[in-house]
């Protein structure tokens, strides 16, 4: 985006100095509600699994537990990809961008990463080989696994109204919706659900916006999460289009609407994490 920052507010050093120490006392004690708050989310207490669960790879059939490797946590990010849409979600693909980079140093840590999608992996893998990502990437069709963890929404629920996403009854768009779960296996093979976000709640994991809230025309967004604004599959950056809000691009230009109506689409968007 090429806006320019109209009338910014230019004082003296030392008058930028006293401003910028004030906002520092703000930004400790940010940091320090953030360190509390994950702590209260280790102390989670956990839910043991005991459903079965099956999922296509590249290797063939897999479990959940099979999914770990050789590790004994795992996370899960809910990709928005269903059934016949030919590629992922834009924010999705976002998102493992950053995911695709932490790769190593989770494995390290004794975490193993992989996306689960509704869609067949016949058509995961072409995506994934163009995305150039390397992360393990799977496919729950024919599977409950999205749909019990709240991620996936069937024709028949969707026409019932409000569904249950990030752990409330509201209306839902689409029929696919972005997310992450973790698990823990013990070491007698056991697995526990130890925690699970939607919506915003995995925006920390997306490196490229703690850079863009430290530069000066920050996010640039209509919206705070609004990233259908500009963001795009990392190939097609300044190939114009748009992103519908169940988080599809398309490459035609984008209807003019009225900003009345552009602001409810923001506000039902999948892309609105």
């Amino acid at each position: 985006m090429t806006t320019a920052i109209e009338n910014p507010k230019v004082v003296s050093r030392a008058e930028w100095l006293a401003e910028r120490k004030e906002l520092l006392a703000e930004e400790k004690k940010l940091t320090r509600m953030r360190d509390a708050l994950a702590q209260k989310r280790l102390e989670l207490p956990w839910v043991k699994v005991d459903k079965e669960y099956s999922f296509d790879t590249p290797q063939g059939k897999k479990t959940l537990a099979d999914l770990f490797q050789d590790r004994s946590q795992l996370i899960v990010y809910h990709f928005m990809f269903g059934p016949g849409r030919g590629e992922g979600c834009v924010g999705c693909s976002f998102y493992s961008d950053h995911g695709d980079g932490a790769l190593q140093h989770l494995e390290q840590h004794d975490v193993s990463y992989v996306a689960v999608s509704r869609a067949p992996l016949a058509e995961i893998e072409p995506f994934k080989k163009r995305m150039g990502w390397k992360f393990n990437w799977v496919s729950s069709f024919g599977s409950d696994f999205n749909y019990d963890y709240h991620v996936s929404f069937s024709k028949e629920d969707m026409a019932k109204g409000k569904l249950y996403y990030n752990f409330s009854m509201q209306d839902v768009s689409s029929e696919e919706l972005p997310g992450t779960s973790v698990f823990y296996k013990d070491e007698n093979g056991d697995i526990f659900h130890t925690y699970s976000q939607y919506a915003r709640g995995g925006e920390g994991a997306i490196g490229t916006y703690q850079f863009l809230d430290i530069a000066p025309k920050g996010r640039n967004e209509t919206g705070r999460g609004n990233l259908g604004d500009w963001v795009r599959h990392h190939d097609r950056y300044n190939s114009g289009g748009f992103v519908q809000p169940d988080g599809r691009y398309q490459s035609e230009e984008k209807p003019e609407v009225k900003v009345e109506e552009q602001q409810e689409e923001k506000s039902e968007t999948c892309c609105k994490h």
